[in-house]
């Protein structure tokens, strides 16, 4: 990892939150939201968006560790209201759901 690239996944780090769905509705509405697999490090998936690295976010969407949100999942997390993770790489927000973990991947 190079400096300019360590620097950047520390600041996007520092930019990640809990959230709850509710406040994540808007960009959901919006088609702004990405999930990361909760295995997966969420900083690390959302430093490959932030560098425009298209061959990492291709191969994270081939694997299924990066996906556009779809309705069945939003209605899942409006239903259960798990608290979730979540970085802003604009225009995309990536949003992470980590079980028993209370800090980002």
């Amino acid at each position: 990892m190079t400096d300019q690239s360590s620097t950047l996944y520390a600041k996007l780090l520092g930019e990640t939150a809990p959230i709850r769905w509710q406040e994540l509705q808007p960009f959901f509405a919006r088609g702004a939201l990405l999930w990361v697999e909760g295995s997966q490090d969420l900083v690390a998936i959302a430093q490959a968006v932030a560098e425009n690295d298209q061959a990492r976010v291709a191969q994270c969407m081939n694997q299924g560790h990066l996906c556009k949100f779809e309705d069945v999942r939003a209605e899942d997390l409006l239903t259960r209201d798990p608290q979730l993770w979540a970085v802003v790489v604009a225009p995309w927000v990536l949003v992470q759901e980590r079980a028993g973990d209370s800090t980002p991947h």
